[in-house]
């Protein structure tokens, strides 16, 4: 439809006006907000209201208008979906569209409760390239009903807007990932400078949450029951009760996360496939798999809150490249923190082995010559006395040193929070050294019964027992017993030359 040079010339500087400042944006909602307030003014319209439509679920998802007061707009409550009545038709078929009274009209389906009175009607498809990107609608012509040179107007007004919609789109979507990328940048860095494990996923989390604009980020891992549990959650309060929340085995939607795909949910709350307690909080959701090397780490779920936009397909790209590149950077930090533990239990080995070759054996021949000078001494003498006790000293040094490289040849690991994991960590690390295994055996309740300082006195003697029996000749067996009822008892006995066997008792705090 062509304008008619009489009537359109008077308001041909407003509608340049109204391009000129449609194509002055970059930011797509301040663009989208400018066009509905200058179709409103082209045209003499009360009302205006510009809605942005989802193409693969045909309906409305955000809704920009203009004439409304604040009052008004929560007596409407919720706006359109664009699912029914003329709005929907529009959505449905979007050609333009003209009525002197959309009461009248056959599509229509009234108006809610608390919404001003509107009749004439005019609404136009905004096209950005060839795709629908949404609809502009004009209600309540100030002066009688809507002309076709209004309708003439508004479109070349929407032609316009598509194409700087399509530019701010662009922009919008620049920054989008630059942002990301950004993102995974400090997540990268931030994994690859020494955090433990649970501070790495609490990163991802975290910053994958403030990226997508999410509700909750968490991060889930297998069970060795077959299921996915939350091990890491940021949110905006307090995550407590998200942590350790578990998939289910057999749940359909893990189903596809332990084979790798990405599930993206539209809502939370009623999909079928989601089963956890925590769901009915959240909407629209990604499940996005961390995995590198065909190696499943873990999932990243970035839910947002229950009625929040659904995830656009930009969004779903760039966080599944976000999440590909944060589960490399966990491997990466992973593999780092083995090259670091590697190294420290190197350098523990080499200290070990300089005690061992160098200071026990210049103890040990200073200490003969001791034993010698004592014997060729006279018996009674004070020198002999001091001999004696000199000789003592460096025996007992040799014990200490000894027991010292025990302990720095045992592998370093975290130490077992429980006092029988304890035991078992000394007895296994020194297999490596005796070259079996060492028998363990427990007696009584002594996990619960052994106090802290007990148990500390208790490992130090077991750690000098075993270094005794490694340094001893024909040792081929080491029995440990450990019993608590009134006291707790440690018994160490080994088959070396004459059989050795060592016993010491504490008395139990109470007993």
């Amino acid at each position: 439809m062509s304008l008619e040079p009489e009537h359109a010339a008077p308001r041909l500087p407003q509608l340049l006006e109204a391009v000129l400042g449609v194509g002055s944006e970059l930011e797509l909602r301040a663009t989208l907000q400018h066009l509905v307030d200058s179709a409103t003014e082209l045209t003499g319209a009360r009302y205006g209201a510009l809605g942005v439509i989802d193409p693969e679920r045909g309906r409305i998802t955000e809704l920009f208008t203009t004439g409304l007061t604040e009052a008004e707009r929560r007596r409407i409550g919720r706006l359109p979906d664009g699912r029914h009545g003329v709005i929907g038709a529009l959505v449905r078929d979007p050609r333009p569209l003209r009525l002197d009274d959309l009461t009248t009209d056959p599509r229509s389906c009234g108006m809610p409760e608390g919404h001003p009175a509107m009749r004439s009607f005019l609404g136009v498809p905004i096209l950005v390239h060839t795709e629908v990107f949404g609809n502009l609608y004009l209600t309540e012509k100030r002066s009688g009903s809507f002309t076709d040179e209004d309708l003439a107007l508004l479109r070349v007004l929407a032609s316009q807007a598509g194409i700087a919609i399509g530019n701010s789109r662009l922009y919008e979507t620049a920054r989008q990932r630059e942002r990301w990328i950004e993102g995974a940048a400090a997540v990268t860095t931030a994994l690859l400078t020494g955090e433990s494990a649970a501070d790495a996923l609490m990163t991802v989390a975290e910053r994958a949450r403030l990226l997508a604009d999410a509700s909750a980020g968490v991060v889930l891992q297998p069970t060795a029951a077959g299921g996915m549990e939350i091990v890491a959650a940021s949110t905006h309060d307090d995550p407590g009760d998200l942590i350790g929340t578990t998939i289910a085995p057999g749940s359909p939607v893990l189903v596809q996360l332990l084979g790798g795909e990405p599930v993206f949910v539209e809502d939370s709350a009623t999909d079928p496939r989601m089963t956890t307690s925590v769901r009915s909080r959240f909407g629209p959701s990604m499940m996005l798999p961390l995995q590198s090397g065909g190696k499943l780490i873990g999932t990243l779920a970035l839910p947002r809150r229950r009625g929040g936009p659904p995830y656009t397909a930009v969004e779903r790209l760039l966080a599944s490249q976000f999440a590909s590149q944060a589960a490399l950077a966990l491997v990466l930090a992973d593999a780092q923190h083995d090259r670091e533990r590697l190294a420290v239990f190197e350098d523990r080995d080499r200290i070990a082995r300089d005690l061992h070759d160098l200071v026990v054996q210049r103890l040990f021949a200073t200490e003969m010559m001791l034993e010698s000078t004592r014997r060729r001494a006279a018996a009674a003498s004070e020198e002999s006395t001091m001999l004696g006790r000199a000789v003592d000293e460096l025996d007992s040094t040799i014990q200490e040193v000894r027991t010292a490289i025990f302990a720095l040849q045992q592998p370093p690991a975290d130490v077992p929070a429980s006092f029988r994991g304890r035991v078992l960590r000394e007895t296994g690390g020194a297999a490596a050294l005796l070259g079996f295994q060492p028998s363990v055996h427990f007696g009584g309740a002594v996990d619960t019964l052994v106090p802290d300082p007990v148990a500390d006195q208790l490992l130090a003697a077991l750690r000098g027992a075993l270094a005794a029996a490694h340094r001893r000749a024909g040792v081929s067996r080491v029995g440990v017993e450990v019993t608590a009822a009134d006291e707790v008892t440690l018994s160490v006995t080994d088959d070396g030359e004459g059989g050795t066997t060592g016993t010491w008792s504490w008395e139990l705090p109470g007993r």
